[in-house]
């Protein structure tokens, strides 16, 4: 499989679009994240997420990926269907930025927009668990029936959630 840079510009507006319909299609996100060490270390969680792209999880202060955060925000965030079968038309969105623990009202506007997402849940659910919030600086959006055959978009997430084309790259079988 080859990658090459496409001159194809894709609309803000679009991608916002196939962005916010990618984020809305599952409840788990992988979330990566660095140790101190530098080792890589990954964690399923559910999220819930902002019109402004940012993305919040409940999880154990313990946990690793949490302790983690604590001495390096930087973090990935992936979203897609696991029910994808290879050679059918894929999706998926691909962020990078930083996250960290919430507390006060940032937390508790967290947990608003969790229990709109997920109505079950109540805030005397798991208790010791904290909100983490992740800001992202840039997204990558596949979605082969919105945007073409092996088209990923790479889009700036601006400071007050607006997206920025990048740039487009085209995967295809050489």
């Amino acid at each position: 499989m080859a990658v090459r840079r496409s001159s194809r510009r894709v609309a803000a507006t679009r991608i916002t679009t196939v962005a916010l319909r990618l984020l809305d299609a599952s409840t788990l996100c992988a979330i990566s994240t660095v140790s101190r060490q530098g080792r890589a270390y990954v964690n399923t969680a559910y999220f819930a997420w902002s019109s402004r792209f940012r993305l919040v999880w409940l999880s154990a202060p313990e946990a690793i990926h949490s302790k983690n955060l604590l001495s390096n925000p930087s973090a990935a965030v992936a979203v897609y269907d696991s029910t994808q079968t290879w050679g059918g038309s894929d999706r998926g969105i691909q962020l990078e930025g930083t996250a960290r623990e919430l507390s006060g009202r940032p937390a508790t506007e967290a947990g608003r927009l969790y229990a709109q997402r997920f109505p079950a849940y109540t805030d005397t659910d798991p208790a010791g668990y904290r909100f983490y919030r992740f800001n992202p600086r840039r997204l990558k959006v596949f979605d082969e029936q919105a945007l073409g055959d092996g088209l990923f978009v790479t889009a700036r997430v601006r400071r007050g959630g607006d997206l920025e084309w990048a740039r487009t790259d085209l995967y295809h079988r050489s």
